[in-house]
């Protein structure tokens, strides 16, 4: 069995409690690692506040030079890095190395920032009483940032908090999912082949609960960084004071389906949007409103898709859809499913849950208060419904207690910036999927979804402070 340790002041460490990480389809083990107690949670903050003067004075080149070659060796390592995503999270081998390409682009982006990184002149003298006085504000790092990530995307959605971080000088302690620890200890061995100070980056494995609630309130860390559960992200919030906190919370993504849609672009997107990594993805397609006059066609070519999907071990190649992170993942889903069948859903393809496994599927006509239209699904499943005018559309967006993206099909460009300006999320996609995302966008939600925003600029700006210097 490959032993993981975590990694804290540029070493390995072990603990005397030890957990193999299972691959979630079939129970295989895929490593072991080893449980951080507050021992070593503290070591890491401690040397993360260590390192924060020498990552502070790296200058803009050194990081740019430290993010360029971490990007060179993970293209270099790219396949044993998809394994572990893929053994791990129970990802399709195929995604897990798409997520590998996007990690790439995350540092590359990451790198270019740190040369941008700049302040601006503040016109003192623009006030009477500033006559003779110049001003510069500056971008500070704020120093240790504990950057708490899920299991969906172990790495590119650590990168959109590592790469950053290190961007702008700050040093950082990583908490990765419990259940996908693996490819975070491989990401910290890149960064330290990258030439990265020891310190700067420090991985430490074990449950939330212990793991995560130290770092939030220990005084030494100056930011936490969340993606998870809307209940983590609250108690987090509590927890924190007054550090700086971005919080990532998740969604139960919308689409709009005109009738005068592309569905030939429409339909495959959506399928594939709804069922990526069985539909744990926090951007999912999870509800689809189309107007009533295509629903059927709708329903009927979505339908034929989903239902010829491979369903199979991760590591096989023609796998399009595996498992849920785990059984107990699946079983809810199953019960969520269910839930809607009882309020009068129909479920027109799927519905089967073997072990961890859902197969994709797709109900018709749930009733909005049904945990599948109202909560975040995190499994592979769709619903549809119809709509007869499109405010009837955009209030049906609406009516949900997230916000983080949602996509519109049309041909009309007058109703797609109109359905733009009413939705209330943080980014609205015009023909295109929620799902979709590149790395360098501005990135987050309103209401539950979060606040803050990812992608490398806009957390950049997040992870440093202003100051302002006059003379």
């Amino acid at each position: 069995m490959t032993e993981y340790p975590m990694w804290i002041d540029g070493a390995e460490v072990r603990t005397s409690e030890a957990r193999p990480v299972r691959v979630p389809f079939d129970g295989g083990v895929a490593g072991q690692i080893f449980l951080a107690g507050a021992e070593q949670v503290d070591a890491a903050v401690a040397a993360a506040k260590r390192a924060a003067p020498l990552m502070k004075a790296t200058s803009r080149h050194e990081r740019y030079t430290i993010l360029s070659s971490s990007h060179r060796i993970l293209g270099e390592r790219r396949e044993e890095m998809a394994r572990a995503i893929s053994s791990e999270s129970g990802k399709p081998i195929r995604e897990a190395r798409v997520e590998v390409e996007r990690g790439m682009m995350t540092l590359l982006f990451s790198a270019e920032e740190a040369h941008r990184l700049h302040g601006e002149e503040v016109p003192l003298d623009a006030h009477p009483g500033g006559k003779g006085k110049t001003g510069l504000l500056v971008r500070e790092p704020l120093g240790v940032i504990a950057a708490i990530t899920p299991f969906n995307f172990p790495l590119n959605l650590a990168l959109h908090k590592i790469g950053p971080a290190i961007a702008a000088g700050n040093t950082i302690v990583h908490k990765p999912a419990s259940t996908t620890p693996i490819s975070g200890i491989l990401l910290a061995r890149i960064f330290h082949d990258a030439g990265l100070p020891a310190g700067a980056l420090n991985v430490v494995t074990g449950p939330g609960g212990i793991v995560g609630d130290a770092l939030t309130v220990d005084p030494r860390v100056a930011m936490v960084t969340f993606t998870g559960s809307p209940e983590v992200g609250l108690r987090i919030r509590n927890l924190a004071g007054l550090k700086r906190v971005t919080l990532e919370l998740g969604s139960n993504s919308a689409v709009i389906i005109e009738a005068d849609a592309d569905l030939d672009k429409a339909i495959p997107k959506c399928v594939a949007g709804a069922f990526a990594h069985s539909g744990q993805v926090c951007i999912s397609v999870q509800r689809i409103f189309a107007q009533e006059s295509v629903v059927d066609q709708v329903v009927e070519r979505m339908a034929e898709i989903a239902s010829k999907m491979r369903i199979g071990h991760p590591l096989e190649d023609a796998t399009e859809i595996s498992s849920l992170i785990t059984e107990d993942e699946a079983k809810r889903v199953e019960l969520w499913i269910g839930e809607a069948r009882d309020g009068g859903a129909s479920v027109v393809t799927g519905g089967d849950r073997s072990g961890t496994t859902i197969a994709p599927t797709i109900l018709r006509d749930v009733p909005a208060v049904a945990k599948l239209c109202a909560k975040e699904a995190f499994g592979p499943v769709v619903v549809v419904n119809s709509y007869r005018t499109l405010d009837d559309a955009i209030a049906m967006v609406n009516d949900s207690d997230y916000g983080l993206q949602a996509g519109m099909y049309t041909r009309d460009l007058e109703k797609a910036f109109r359905a733009a300006r009413e939705v209330h999320v943080g980014g609205f996609h015009i023909n295109e999927i929620p799902a979709w995302r590149v790395d360098q966008m501005p990135y987050g939600g309103v209401k539950l979804s979060g606040t803050g925003r990812e992608g490398p600029k806009y957390a950049v700006e997040e992870m440093t402070e202003l100051k302002l210097i006059s003379w």
